[in-house]
């Protein structure tokens, strides 16, 4: 029997979707667009036997979603681009001790405080680690409200597969966004016993679980070598991308989140006017999916891509590094809050087509 479709703001998805999958514990700190996420949570968690608390400060919060990862708990935070600026010492610190979380971005404009429009402009710190030192995580980008939903399973299952922080990263119109959405079924993907967790020494050895290393050999280098080993498995087992109208693209447009959706309508402009453009959608924008752009930019047919972002082009370094020079790589952005309209986005096909 098909599950029935309900009516819920991005943010609020966001949050059914962490309870579906198992998240019993949110520590977050208020700030707009995101401020729905620890509003929703503080009713929905006491009625599931979880815990909501409101830390004092974004670096309070992150600080609690460690100790509550330590001993063993699918948590969670959430804050908005400042926000998450304050939490980049502890998800280095997670990295670097090797505990799983869900960190939420609802990114708004900047740099600095900026405003409370929706951005992409936090792809960098994303997607580069954000924090110090030599780790990466997961990042996820939802295009929709339903996807703002469903891909939380999906982070909680890559957060304990690799004892690793994953970011979904999505922005203001999206966590605002009201949709129709079927909600997530719980995962039936196998996971690895957490036989690592502080949950009191009686009967067993002592654990520790930290990212202090003072020794650099063989202590430090050692354990950078472990965490690239596990980045290596990412990145062959957790890349996911869609398409759009590719198979006879001759301009390609690669695009993620809401961009992607602005995205679809300029190529079906394009359509319309006999230019054949098509998409890729980057869903984990970490680890990006390079392979599908590479192939891409070896077809004759090819003629160059164009890559749409709200920022002033930040994944098209990416893009850029996959195409490897083979093809043309255009830019269109807009920054500060700004979205860009379909029409803006035509316009630039019809450009980059001549």
């Amino acid at each position: 029997m098909s599950k029935s479709r309900v009516l819920m703001r991005g943010n609020e998805a966001m949050c059914e979707g962490a309870i579906i999958a198992g998240c019993r514990l949110y520590f977050g700190y208020p700030i707009t667009p995101q401020n729905e996420v620890p509003a929703y949570m503080s009713a929905r968690m006491p009625e599931v036997g979880g815990v909501f608390l409101q830390a004092e400060s974004e670096l309070a919060a992150i600080n609690m979603v460690w100790g509550a990862s330590c001993a063993g708990k699918r948590v969670m935070t959430s804050s908005s681009s400042p926000g998450i600026s304050l939490m980049q010492e502890g998800i280095s610190y997670l990295a670097g001790a090797e505990l799983p979380a869900v960190i939420v971005n609802v990114m708004r404009g900047g740099p600095g405080l900026g405003n409370i429009a929706p951005s992409q402009s936090d792809y960098f710190q994303a997607t580069r680690g954000g924090g110090h030192g030599d780790y990466f995580c997961p990042v996820l980008a939802p295009s929709s409200v339903e996807e703002m939903a469903h891909f939380m399973i999906d982070a909680f299952d890559i957060a304990d597969i690799y004892r690793t922080p994953v970011i979904v990263l999505t922005d203001g119109v999206l966590g605002q966004m009201t949709e129709p959405l079927v909600l997530p079924e719980p995962s039936k993907r196998e996971l690895p016993p957490k036989d690592w967790i502080l949950d009191g020494a009686d009967g067993r050895p002592a654990r520790k679980i930290m990212s202090l290393r003072l020794n650099p050999q063989p202590a430090l280098e050692e354990h950078n070598l472990h965490l690239k080993k596990k980045y290596e498995e990412m990145r062959k087992n957790e890349v996911r991308y869609d398409t759009f109208m590719i198979d006879d693209a001759e301009v390609v447009l690669v695009a993620f989140g809401l961009c992607s959706r602005i995205a679809k309508a300029a190529i079906k402009m394009a359509r319309d006017e006999g230019i054949p453009a098509g998409l890729v959608r980057p869903i984990s924008l970490w680890p990006f999916p390079e392979k599908i752009i590479s192939e891409l930019s070896s077809l004759d047919r090819i003629r160059c891509f164009l890559d749409v972002e709200m920022n002033f082009g930040q994944m098209i370094q990416d893009v850029k590094l996959a195409v490897n020079g083979r093809k043309d790589v255009h830019f269109y952005g807009r920054t500060g809050g700004m979205i860009p309209e379909e029409t803006e986005v035509f316009r630039m096909i019809k450009e980059v087509y001549k």
